[in-house]
């Protein structure tokens, strides 16, 4: 068969970062077979559904360099790709079932099935028998005890369909089989159909659940592999049987599993709640809940570069059999197999994707890195000020900035705590440095500095580092002082704080002006 997969996300919120990694080893596995990336919109669930989670998803994944082949946005062939333009395909299939009994109507309402639900738990006034009852399952046990086109005549079932009598569709499990399945990951699988209850196809709304639609969906839209989530897996038996039911055993797509991603500590699936308590995102780009106006933090706007957003990704469950770690996006389909892909869940480790960003960070050059940090504030509109004052400098002084402070860099956003000072000339002085560095006769010193910084003709042939260095270390040496006496004034004056880059490179990007008007302020300032 040719190759082709699918992402099939839900619109009921952000887009989680398992969800991009499903999205990702998709696309991983298209790209290294000449296949074909389908991306489907699985809407059934119209109660569920919120305004502009399909926008989110497609934003989502172009930042991160996913490209998608087939889809909303890209039309093709076998759509529409949003489910809850397919219904009446879907309807059509779901009676195709009944008729040949592999399904049937069932007519039991939510109170009838509440009340049966309650008898089984031991919660009605049966338990005064002392009797506790298990969990009650609409399967081959209770099915013929229930309200149902198996139960009822085939009379009795026309008038309730014929009077608008609200119905639900529901698969019908032989009873006592054992299914036998294969996946890519894990092998072979086996579950025995009593232990399955009878899953509703198709629901009163007219709409079919997730498990019709998407069996249907694949094998019109020729999917070859499935690749999805392991929460998935138990529905693996009910989907094979669907395509046994249809007769498309032969065209029935292989499957894969992908293992979970787990919390940090190991314990349990990664979710919103831990990185809100741990701080980090689990989102790709921040979302905003269109009813509570909370924000989401993402990966995007927390400072992520996509290419190590999407190597971090790429190496939770699956391992390149080796000991490189930085993968491009062509280099990771290349070395990409399912065979890689491990069976149990992996541990996200915040701290190392962060470690990982900040060496993506190393490998860009001045140049194009000062594009991605100025468009990382401006996306941050909470920043606005900060990239203002960015924007208001020419490309050549960024560039020069951003080549001092990058190696302190582990996210984008971090950039303006280590270079906020040269674009800012401090108003405040650090107490501590002050108190240990500016003497009596500092400013006297400062004021000679300043000549010095001048040169004996206004210039002595260029504003360069490594020159200023050596004139102000010969002028130190000459009048026998140390070095502490005026770098660390110096480096107040100019910073107000105790950090940053060599005091000298500062001074060569800020340029002559700006640095004597900086030593003068803070002589006039601290005396």
């Amino acid at each position: 068969m040719t190759c082709r997969v699918r992402f099939a996300p839900s619109p009921t919120g952000p887009l989680h970062m398992g969800g991009v990694r499903t999205a990702l080893f998709n696309y991983l596995f298209a790209r290294k077979n000449n296949g074909t990336m389908i991306l489907r919109i699985e809407d059934t669930d119209q109660n569920r559904y919120v305004p502009g989670a399909e926008e989110y998803v497609i934003e989502s994944l172009d930042w991160c360099g996913i490209e998608i082949d087939e889809g909303l946005r890209e039309g093709g062939e076998f759509g529409p790709y949003r489910q809850s333009e397919r219904k009446e395909i879907y309807a059509k299939y779901a009676d195709e079932l009944v008729k040949s009994e592999w399904a049937y109507y069932a007519f039991d309402t939510p109170a009838e099935l509440e009340g049966i639900r309650q008898m089984a738990e031991g919660k009605s006034k049966d338990q005064e028998s002392g009797q506790k009852g298990g969990n009650f399952a609409y399967d081959g046990s209770t099915r013929k005890e229930l309200r149902n086109s198996l139960t009822l005549s085939e009379e009795e079932v026309q008038n309730l369909l014929d009077a608008g009598e609200p119905y639900v569709i529901r698969f019908k499990f032989p009873e006592n089989e054992e299914i036998v399945m294969q996946d890519l990951i894990r092998g072979e699988v086996r579950v025995n159909t009593s232990t399955l209850d009878d899953k509703v196809l198709f629901k009163s709304d007219g709409m079919p659940t997730y498990h019709l639609a998407n069996v249907v969906d694949d094998h019109l839209m020729k999917i070859s592999h499935v690749i999805r989530g392991e929460e998935w897996l138990s529905s693996l038996p009910l989907h094979v049987m669907l395509y046994k039911a249809f007769g498309w055993t032969s065209t029935m797509p292989q499957f894969a599993h992908l293992p979970l991603i787990l919390k940090p500590s190991g314990n349990g699936k990664l979710s919103k709640r831990d990185g809100d308590k741990l701080g980090f995102p689990v989102f790709p780009i921040d979302y905003t809940n269109p009813e509570t106006g909370e924000i989401s933090s993402g990966y995007r706007e927390s400072g992520y570069l996509p290419q190590a957003f999407i190597n971090m990704l790429a190496l939770l469950g699956w391992n390149p059999g080796t000991e490189q770690e930085m993968f491009s996006m062509d280099q990771l389909v290349e070395a990409f197999s399912l065979d890689r892909v491990g069976k149990s869940g992996s541990r996200f480790d915040p701290e190392k994707a962060k470690s990982l960003n900040h060496s993506y960070i190393q490998q860009q050059n001045n140049v194009e890195l000062s594009g991605l940090i100025e468009n990382a504030y401006q996306v941050n509109s909470g920043d606005s000020g900060v990239f203002r004052l960015i924007q208001g400098k020419e490309k050549v002084f960024k560039e020069k900035v951003v080549g001092l402070v990058k190696e302190r860099m582990s996210l984008l956003t971090d950039f303006w705590e280590h270079a906020h000072f040269f674009f800012e000339a401090p108003v405040e002085y650090d107490e501590k440095m002050v108190k240990k560095g500016w003497k009596e006769g500092t400013g006297e010193r400062l004021i000679q500095v300043i000549q010095v910084i001048q040169g004996d003709s206004g210039d002595s042939g260029g504003f360069i580092a490594e020159e200023l260095e050596c004139r102000i270390k010969k002028w130190i040496e000459v009048n026998e002082l140390g070095m502490g006496q005026v770098m660390n004034p110096l480096r107040l004056a100019l910073v107000g704080v105790p950090k940053g880059p060599g005091v000298f490179d500062i001074i060569e990007v800020l340029g002559k002006d700006e640095t004597i008007k900086r030593i003068q302020r803070a002589i006039s300032t601290l005396g």
